[in-house]
């Protein structure tokens, strides 16, 4: 996915909206508007397009994932990757963290769909142009922490992150260095030891708990993208709520760690809005099994009991492959 292919013509940035990517008029735009196919992005295990969204008058770039694209997977045989996507989103949304891109389930040229704004600069335009003015969507130039999971959006490994920070990084020894935390040693062919490592970021650490909650099975470092205002956000979540720990994520830093009060006062809202009959869990019940909207309310209330970012089970690899 680290390259977009036969786009046509992109949206052109003056038309871009200025809400941001999690807005709840994004979402209404994405839900309601006019879905048009600019491209494909290249690399993908699933198909995955390019568009943009028409929605009276505004235009919004966007991420146009078709359930007939999606290749089946042995241990998420129920419901979609499509609707999975859009649970995840759902409790991003629920937090208030508003972590994940405005993400919707609606009709596209190709049948039924995920459909995600857009986050970072568009196919085609160059990222110092949109550094120059900021973009008309206020965001400015996305940079990312990963590379082919980011989709069309350029990699960016061992890049800076908004505020001069990276995000995740591999460094020599043991010891992962003032403001880091470590994730693992890796093999990178060298006779030193490389530990892998990411930053001491409140973003991460929110993200950490929301992986947690919604059992993500597959957070690379390229499934995160910043943008120069400093906003965070995460795509790729079709891995996600099943019954059993799936559990794997480059952000292992705080395993074991209270949680901030932050976070236990979040989770206990969660826990509220995902009681049977509630909105959210209505929701949730038409985009993942009853089992699955079940397990996710014990997960929710185990973190809130134990207080603390769960540890790996040890029964699954704790890491993906590739990390990055």
């Amino acid at each position: 996915m680290s390259q977009a292919a036969d786009c046509g013509r992109p949206p052109r940035q003056e038309q871009q909206e200025a809400a941001s990517p999690a807005a709840e008029e994004t979402r209404t735009r994405l839900e309601l508007g006019t879905l048009t196919v600019l491209g494909q992005i290249r690399q993908a295990s699933n198909a995955v397009l390019f568009g943009e969204v028409e929605h009276e008058g505004h235009r919004v770039a966007c991420v146009y994932k078709p359930v007939a694209g999606e290749r089946p997977l042995w241990d998420f045989p129920d419901g979609t990757l499509a609707q999975r996507e859009v649970a995840a989103y759902e409790i991003s949304r629920a937090t208030g963290w508003d972590l994940i891109p405005a993400t919707v389930l609606r009709d596209g040229p190709y049948g039924e769909g995920m459909c995600q704004a857009w986050v970072g600069p568009l196919p085609g335009t160059a990222p110092e142009d949109d550094e120059e003015d900021g973009g008309e969507d206020g965001d400015g130039a996305r940079e990312s922490a990963g590379d082919e999971a980011a989709g069309a959006h350029e990699s960016a490994g061992g890049e800076e992150a908004a505020g001069g920070r990276e995000l995740l990084a591999i460094v020599e020894g043991d010891e992962p260095g003032e403001g880091w935390k470590p994730v693992g040693h890796v093999d990178t062919g060298s006779a030193r030891p490389a530990l892998l490592v990411h930053a001491d970021d409140e973003r991460l650490r929110r993200l950490a708990v929301l992986d947690a909650v919604i059992n993500n099975g597959d957070r690379k470092g390229g499934h995160l993208l910043t943008l120069a205002t400093g906003a965070l956000y995460a795509i790729d979540h079709g891995v996600t709520f099943n019954v059993d720990d799936k559990l794997r994520t480059l952000l292992w830093g705080w395993a074991g760690e209270e949680l901030t009060s932050e976070a236990t006062a979040t989770l206990r809202g969660l826990g509220a809005a995902l009681a049977d009959g509630a909105p959210l869990a209505t929701r949730l019940s038409a985009l993942i099994t009853t089992a699955e909207v079940e397990a996710l309310r014990k997960r929710t209330d185990g973190l809130i009991s134990s207080g603390r970012h769960p540890l790996p089970s040890g029964d699954w690899p704790a890491i993906p492959w590739p990390p990055v």
